[in-house]
């Protein structure tokens, strides 16, 4: 069963975001007080722990919020699933709307990790549905 592992905010873009108990995420905005939210197609950014693990092999201690990822999740392979798939994250339902992303220069996460896997792992979805989000929220995909 996918899951919620984590949910991250920050008050600034492209910096490390940090853990929060549960969010407010608003129908076409993404989470309340995220530098991210807006009225645009990359409201809400999600990452794989699983992803996150390669690098974790190599030897580095990383975090949820380290890659700047709004929700960080379990048992699930976000890479994979194609640009208008609808999930049910907790009550809300999002749609994702773009795979991976690059790096803008300068990015904080690539200079204090050394290697970003956003571009090629991480997603972004718009909010269709608001409500409450915390960890441990299942996640599915909606048919």
């Amino acid at each position: 069963m996918a899951e919620v592992l984590a949910i991250n905010t920050s008050d600034k873009k492209g910096v490390i975001k940090v853990p929060v108990k549960e969010a407010e995420l608003i129908e076409d905005f993404g989470i309340q007080g995220d530098a991210h939210g807006g009225p645009w197609h990359r409201q809400i950014s999600l990452l794989a722990d699983e992803s996150v693990d390669k690098m974790r092999a190599s030897g580095i201690e990383l975090n949820s919020g380290v890659f700047a990822e709004n929700i960080t999740t379990k048992g699930i392979e976000l890479h994979t699933l194609p640009v208008g798939t609808r999930l049910r994250i907790g009550k809300t339902i999002q749609e994702v709307t773009q795979i991976g992303k690059e790096c803008h220069h300068g990015c904080a996460i690539k200079q204090q990790v050394g290697h970003c896997i956003m571009p090629t792992e991480g997603i972004f979805t718009k909010v269709i549905k608001g409500g409450k989000l915390k960890a441990g929220d299942t996640i599915e995909i909606i048919e």
